[in-house]
């Protein structure tokens, strides 16, 4: 079968600041509503892969920003999770959606095994060989580092209306979301959700539990409310806010990791 991307195609992934000292690995799943040029688009106007079902808008902005503020390194996805989701199980449910949000995806309807594979080799697989690659490097003598997803959710969904500003996602290693809550909690001002909008609990979860949870690293996903990073602005100015928050969950999670070892 020949290789889904062209030349010209965007890279399945890419590195920011990889040189970052802080023992701290950022990702953003969902950072990109790019399509192969060989998929066209995907059968849906542009208006709808630049919504919240193409990719999590704000995300990959405020992940850069972090970054830099942070000094941590961030691997961010190359293609739009309508091709294939960077954080579900490849094949699994929600990995290549016929139906997104009601929104009907033509390209996605009836695709066979060798297809969905096509598209996890082409973009999902090699982004998340890069983040192994990012965690050996950073783990290499024994060191202790946090891994955070960065990603963000719509204001409504299924007409609820979602009271929430931020939410920590976490499945049963307290270490970075219990601290993590009580600094985001700090805040008066934000409405925090705890496993709300949605649970890194959940069957389809991949990123954490393939990454994370094997090298018994602290671990959490962040999500931010879309509207409140509708520009690129504005989600860089999320990233900072959410920056000292972060930073002191990690000290106190790796603080945590270092006990329970010695």
């Amino acid at each position: 079968m020949q290789p889904l991307l062209r030349p010209g195609d965007p890279p399945p992934f890419s590195v920011f600041n990889e040189q970052g000292r802080a023992p701290l690995l950022l990702l953003c799943d969902h950072a990109s509503k790019a399509v192969p040029q060989a998929l066209g688009d995907l059968g849906i106007p542009e208006s709808e892969l630049a919504r919240h079902i193409g990719w999590d808008i704000g995300g990959l902005d405020a992940a850069i920003e972090l970054s830099k503020v942070l000094d941590a390194p961030l691997v961010a996805s190359g293609y739009s999770r309508l091709v294939i989701d960077c954080n579900r199980w490849p094949g699994g449910e929600g990995s290549t959606p016929e139906i997104s949000d009601e929104t009907v995806i033509p390209a996605n309807q009836g695709l066979t095994r060798e297809q969905v594979d096509a598209r996890a080799e082409a973009c999902f697989w090699p982004y998340h060989r890069e983040v192994d690659r990012q965690l050996d490097a950073m783990t290499e003598g024994g060191r202790m580092v946090c891994l955070l997803v960065m990603h963000s959710f719509t204001p409504v969904m299924k007409g609820f209306v979602r009271p929430w500003h931020v939410g920590v996602l976490w499945n049963d290693d307290l270490r970075l979301p219990e601290p993590l809550l009580a600094e985001l909690r700090r805040d008066p001002s934000l409405v925090v959700g705890d496993n709300e909008p949605y649970s890194a609990r959940a069957s389809y979860e991949y990123t954490l539990t393939a990454h994370a949870r094997p090298r018994a690293l602290p671990h959490c996903s962040l999500e931010v409310r879309q509207d409140l990073m509708g520009t690129p602005d504005d989600a860089r100015a999320w990233g900072r806010r959410l920056a000292p928050a972060i930073s002191a969950s990690v000290k106190e999670a790796l603080s945590q990791a270092e006990k329970a070892s010695g």
